[in-house]
């Protein structure tokens, strides 16, 4: 039995274009307004700028390097877009802070997902949408407003773009499959292969995933392997993505293949790293989390994509242009399946399946007049989640104040004061009225009414609450800094003990020797900085022409409460926020670590450490 593709409302050219223009001045002011005015949030943010900046300053576009040392972390693409930003003339006049280069591949990236979901919907009007232009930019928005994406299109990491990359090769493997005369079956593959060079072979995973759920619930293997050409595709894949594997294996040898393939990878998913261990169901809370206030709209909208498979019964199977959100479902399940059977399990982990999100939601809300009854529902506890949502933000001023960040001792005082929390309320509960309003009077494109509020929410609440941020954690980390480069003697070198924040290494441009507060860290300390050898930096000693007698150390009020980090007559330079800025006489450092020596502490800063920068 097939489902026939009801009577659609055809779009233009013309409304088209004016469609995608809405949503790419929505993306433009949701992704980029302020993104360069702030500095980056540690800890990761800053290795993948470092590592950026370096292949634009140094000419090594092979190997990413961070503090002198391999990060093989990640695959380069996501360095490569840095790179090229930061190679742009007058870049330090521009972008001050280094964050608009490492941050807009991430913020384009996300833009991009928005056209492309807003795209494939107008060109694809499923069935009941009686207004398909509204409906493709309330896709686009709830994939935008997604408190993840929200997040992760402002940070500079690869998560952004492997969710686009990943993204958009998955909506044109379905637009091959609806439309096989018009669409190309190579141009899917291709961008798979920018996938598989953000973020590694995940990416053909998750695609296989997609795929065999997907042909299992269309009962139509055949036609998909037909229209899809794997086999040639993974051939274009593997042409556009192995090159750089092979040549960084060549060239790096075994620390490459045991870092990127052994521990970023498979280590990754059959272990916990990193201290990361969720349990099983962890994904079923970050899939609430991720959609809110519109968790509802999205259960509707997997419930809807199934509906067709048990009908009276027997399995059956939509028409190609009409399986859109049957995609969308197989596409969110492969997301949770995978990451839910690996052993390190984050939040970020569920970006890639945001997209799908977005489809299932925009999509719930066209449905037949028989699935009316279940839209009330879902509306109706999206309308009670924003209206929580806005309790709880109007409950601000008792539960700010309980906050208690080390690093950010000020942010529940300053938080009151801005008065951001309040304002952000008074969105929330716009939101509330206008989806009472609209459950009692609907009107076509309604879900665009209920996120207008949210899209305030994020540029005048949001926004300004991130930059409250970077104020009381960031910006010490920027005057520490300032102070380094200032007060530098020749030869002299940089440390941080304690609170470890790689942004001060991308501040300063200059190799930063990290270490722990414990006792066997300032053992470490002592000897890295006579022994250690890194690419532009190498340790030095005490004495002599080609030595340095001192060592400008910074070190968090916390760690400074250690007894072995204690009267070593430091000169004090500075005080930042948490941190303090030391001159210290590596002398007193020197006699300091003989001392926890003899009481048993070894170094141990010479055994591997796949996470070391």
């Amino acid at each position: 039995m097939v489902l026939t593709f009801a009577a659609k409302v055809l779009l233009s050219p013309l409304q088209r274009r004016r469609g995608l223009l809405l949503i790419l001045a929505f993306g433009l002011a949701l992704c980029l307004w302020q993104l360069g005015d702030s500095g980056l949030v540690d800890e990761t943010p800053p290795l993948f700028a470092a590592a950026g900046r370096a292949m634009s300053t140094t000419g090594d576009w092979l190997t990413p390097r961070v503090n002198g040392l391999p990060r093989f972390d990640k695959p380069p693409l996501v360095y490569w877009l840095m790179g090229l930003i930061y190679a742009l003339p007058g870049h330090e006049v521009w972008d001050p802070l280094g964050t608009w280069a490492a941050r807009l591949p991430s913020a384009l990236a996300s833009v991009l997902m928005m056209l492309a979901l807003g795209d494939t919907v107008m060109c694809w009007p499923q069935k009941n949408d009686a207004c398909p232009r509204r409906t493709a930019v309330a896709v686009a928005l709830a994939f935008a407003l997604s408190p993840l994406v929200m997040v992760w299109s402002r940070v500079a990491v690869s998560d952004a773009l492997f969710c686009s990359t990943l993204g958009v090769s998955l909506l044109l493997q379905w637009r091959r499959f609806a439309a096989p005369s018009t669409q190309p079956w190579w141009l899917a593959w291709l961008v798979l292969g920018l996938a598989v060079l953000t973020k590694g072979p995940a990416a053909v995973v998750l695609t296989g995933m997609v795929l065999v759920l997907f042909a299992l619930l269309q009962w139509n293997l055949a036609s998909l392997w037909q229209r899809l050409r794997p086999l040639p595709g993974l051939l274009i894949t593997a042409l556009i993505s192995l090159p750089w594997y092979v040549a960084e294996l060549l060239v790096e040898g075994q620390p490459f293949w045991d870092s990127f393939f052994g521990y970023h990878n498979l280590q990754r998913f059959t272990s916990v790293v990193n201290s990361h261990l969720q349990p099983w169901w962890f994904f079923g809370p970050v899939l609430v989390v991720a959609s809110l206030p519109f968790t509802p709209l999205l259960i509707l909208g997997l419930l809807q994509a199934f509906v067709p498979v048990s009908k009276g019964g027997a399995l059956c199977q939509t028409e190609p242009e009409g399986s859109l959100q049957s995609f969308a479902a197989c596409w969110l399940l492969a997301v949770l399946l995978l990451f839910t059977c690996a052993a390190t399990k984050l939040p970020s982990y569920w970006l890639p399946a945001t997209p799908a999100a977005a489809l299932l939601i925009g999509l719930a809300v066209s449905v037949s007049p028989q699935q009316r009854p279940g839209l009330v529902w879902a509306w109706g506890g999206s309308v009670v989640l924003a209206g929580l949502l806005a309790a709880g933000l109007w409950a601000s001023p008792f539960w700010v104040e309980w906050i208690d960040d080390p690093e950010m001792p000020t942010l529940a005082a300053e938080l009151l004061a801005s008065r951001l929390v309040l304002r952000a309320a008074v969105f929330f509960s716009l939101s509330v009225l206008l989806g009472i309003w609209l459950a009692w009077r609907p009107r076509p494109g309604r879900l665009l009414a209920l996120q207008g509020p949210l899209v305030a929410f994020q540029l005048f609440s949001f926004l300004p609450m991130w930059a409250l941020g970077d104020k009381v954690r960031q910006l010490p980390v920027r005057q520490v800094a300032q102070l380094l480069v200032a007060s530098q003697k020749s030869r002299e070198p940089l440390v941080m003990v304690g609170a470890i924040k790689p942004s001060l290494h991308f501040y300063t441009d200059q190799v930063v020797v990290y270490e722990g507060r414990s006792a066997g860290a300032l053992v470490n300390l002592d000897d890295r900085l006579r022994d250690e050898e890194r690419r532009g930096w190498s340790g030095l000693p005490i004495e002599g022409p080609m030595g340095s007698s001192t060592a400008l150390v910074v070190i968090d009020q916390g760690t400074t409460q250690r007894r072995h980090w204690q009267d070593l007559q430091p000169e004090l330079l500075g005080k930042f926020g948490i941190y303090r800025v030391w001159r210290l006489d590596r002398r007193t450092l020197e006699k300091r670590a003989n001392q926890l020596k003899a009481e048993g502490f070894q170094t141990d800063w010479r055994q591997p450490r796949p996470e070391r920068f």
